[in-house]
């Protein structure tokens, strides 16, 4: 008996100590002091800590005096841990929830920045037949958030960034499309690779890539005996690009884009590091 009642008054003891514990570290601290540890967390580059310490002001304290700025750190603090479709879903529910906000400037600026870096991934950059199939929604969706911010704040500090990123993120879009129609020359598929080379200069008129585009036009239209596309083509590239590499000495057309992108199916999937036998 003696024995079960020491087990008994250890049992209580080990209850006891844990629900302490449970209580010390469940124990809810002042609004103020969930917002200091954060700003110090932040400016010291604990990114972690200051999220935790931002969740739990949230939490406890969701209409409190610090509300709105907690919202607007833990979009910044989710950035910067490269949790970027967190600081996007942050980015969403502080403009929900404060529409009216002055700062809802920098939400649109963060929300643009956290798409315009999200990363596709490794068989999407380097496999052809992803990249073809591939629909760039991320850049797509910076760019809606970027032109919401300037129709909404043109004059906000980020207004100028966002410009800039807007014509980086063109330039992306039409870098996918040349690098789909290369991959349809790999193919062989000259119509689908004609198509994408006209959807650029249709559709980003401005962008570096409309060189190359104009180039593997003009080839497919020749390949596909279509003279007139062909000279139209050719007659672009010789206005818009008269330096252009596709033109010899003698100025005339002399471009072999088919032959270079159309390598054999090996030498696709090896990413070009074993040359075609």
């Amino acid at each position: 008996m003696r024995s079960v009642a020491r087990l008994v008054l250890l049992f209580t003891a080990v209850l006891l100590i844990s629900a302490c514990a449970s209580n010390s570290q469940d124990e809810v601290l002042a609004e103020e002091t969930y917002y200091e540890n954060a700003r110090n967390d932040m400016r010291s580059g604990n990114f972690n800590a200051a999220e935790s310490s931002l969740n739990a002001l949230e939490t406890y304290y969701p209409f409190g005096r610090y509300a709105e700025q907690a919202q607007l750190d833990l979009i910044y603090a989710r950035y910067q841990n490269l949790d970027l479709e967190g600081s996007r879903a942050a980015a969403d529910r502080f403009l929900r929830l404060n529409p009216q906000s002055e700062h809802a400037d920098y939400a649109l600026y963060m929300r643009g920045l956290a798409s315009y870096n999200l990363d596709i991934s490794l068989g999407a950059r380097y496999l052809p037949i992803d990249i073809a199939a591939r629909d760039p929604g991320e850049q797509r969706q910076a760019f809606e958030d970027f032109s919401e911010l300037l129709n909404r704040f043109p004059s906000s500090q980020y207004a100028p960034d966002a410009r800039q990123r807007m014509i980086a993120v063109r330039n992306r879009l039409a870098s996918l499309e040349l690098i789909a129609a290369r991959y349809y020359i790999s193919r062989q598929a000259y119509v689908a690779a004609n198509n994408r080379a006209r959807f650029i200069i249709e559709n980003y008129p401005s962008t570096p890539p409309v060189e190359d585009a104009l180039i593997i036009l003009a080839e497919t239209f020749r390949f596909l005996d279509l003279e007139k596309g062909t000279s139209d083509a050719v007659a672009l590239l010789r206005e818009n690009f008269p330096d252009s590499s596709a033109f010899n000495a003698d100025g005339e057309f002399e471009a072999d884009v088919l032959s270079r992108e159309n390598r054999s199916l090996a030498s696709v999937v090896t990413f070009g590091l074993i040359g075609d036998e």
